[in-house]
């Protein structure tokens, strides 16, 4: 599994899950908007930690910058 989000893709999800996580706390979201909103904020920050997204790979999307390091001899 290589990862294939970027730093910037990471940081964005977490913030639109902790979004999703305070509308539901303070009760302006419910039922069952609160539940697909729910799953989606989970398996964004489940995927910003693996630093993979699995709908990316049939596409082949990266927002991930390519390594820099030195090149093989």
């Amino acid at each position: 599994m290589t990862k294939n989000m970027g730093a910037a893709d990471r940081v964005i999800r977490i913030l639109i899950a902790l979004a999703v996580a305070v509308l539901y706390l303070t009760g302006r979201i419910n039922g069952t908007l609160a539940v697909v909103l729910g799953i989606v904020a989970i398996a964004f920050v489940v995927t910003s930690f693996l630093g993979w997204c699995p709908s990316y790979v049939p596409f082949g999307l990266s927002t991930r910058k390519p390594p820099t390091g030195s090149s093989p001899q």
